[in-house]
């Protein structure tokens, strides 16, 4: 990476971070790196970060910490569009400022040809999530042939109330933002210097077109002031909150399993 883009990447915009969030976003994004830099000593010193790449806040910045921590050569990005994608611009635009490698994989015949493979007309919230459970199995596939490792690319405020599909974008070998809230994930993405666009991309659904706040009723903006402060004005929308929270929460565990309490000898 040359100076001039080490500068452009890591370079602080003050005015945009100040007041933002109450937090360190600038600790924060270096405590992340460090994390990022010690899974890999841990789990492949030699590997690459493998990253799906939608164009919007989370997997830019996610892109972003590993191309810091890791150096752009190990940093590799999964363009996945599903058929002809409007916004895939977007996606080129962060592959370009970091400068580096990208696949482009479209899934749209692997979506197609599994939906008519099944024997019955699937559900809508089926249809949904088919997309991103192909790519996770894409981004394992380029993976696996490149000595990587997949990062997640969760935050904290979709997972709250179930916006991640599980075994789709809920899935991966890592994950740096999975508990930061949607402000303090733009908030990094300022410090890393990226492109406002990418940074205030709406996240949208597969089908509907709608963003995830109109999906929702309300504002990832009221929904991270609750998670963090536990304050909310209108106590409709904590009740909607809370029940999308408490439905959704097995998501974010590990799954359940037997145990028969038959002993187990371990190679010592």
């Amino acid at each position: 990476m040359s100076e001039m883009t080490q500068r452009r990447l890591f370079s602080i915009n003050k005015k945009q971070i100040k007041g933002e969030n109450m937090f360190n976003a600038i600790k924060t994004k270096d405590e992340c790196v460090l994390w990022i830099r010690e899974f890999f000593e841990k789990n492949g010193t030699d590997c690459n970060a493998v990253i799906g790449i939608s164009g919007g806040k989370d997997s830019s910045v996610v892109a972003a910490l590993c191309a810091e921590a890791l150096g752009i050569k190990r940093v590799i990005g999964v363009l996945m569009p599903n058929g002809i994608q409007s916004d895939i611009d977007a996606a080129q635009l962060l592959v370009d400022f970091l400068g580096i490698r990208h696949y482009t994989v479209n899934i749209r015949d692997s979506v197609e040809g599994l939906k008519k493979s099944i024997p019955f007309e699937l559900s809508r919230q089926s249809e949904i999530n088919l997309p991103a459970r192909i790519r996770m199995a894409a981004l394992y596939a380029v993976s696996q042939s490149n000595n990587g490792r997949v990062a997640n690319t969760c935050n904290l405020s979709e997972d709250w109330v179930g916006y991640a599909t599980r075994y789709g974008d809920g899935a991966g070998d890592f994950s740096p933002c999975c508990r930061l809230t949607v402000q303090e994930v733009k908030a990094i993405g300022r410090v890393l210097g990226l492109p406002e666009k990418l940074i205030e991309k709406p996240p949208v659904d597969g089908l509907s077109g709608k963003t995830d706040e109109e999906n929702l009723g309300f504002t990832y903006e009221e929904l991270d002031r609750y998670i963090r402060t536990g304050i909310i004005d209108d106590p409709q929308i904590k009740q909607r909150i809370d029940l999308l929270h408490a439905a959704n929460l097995f998501k974010l565990q590990p799954m359940p399993a037997f145990d028969p309490q038959i002993k187990v000898s371990l190679p010592e």
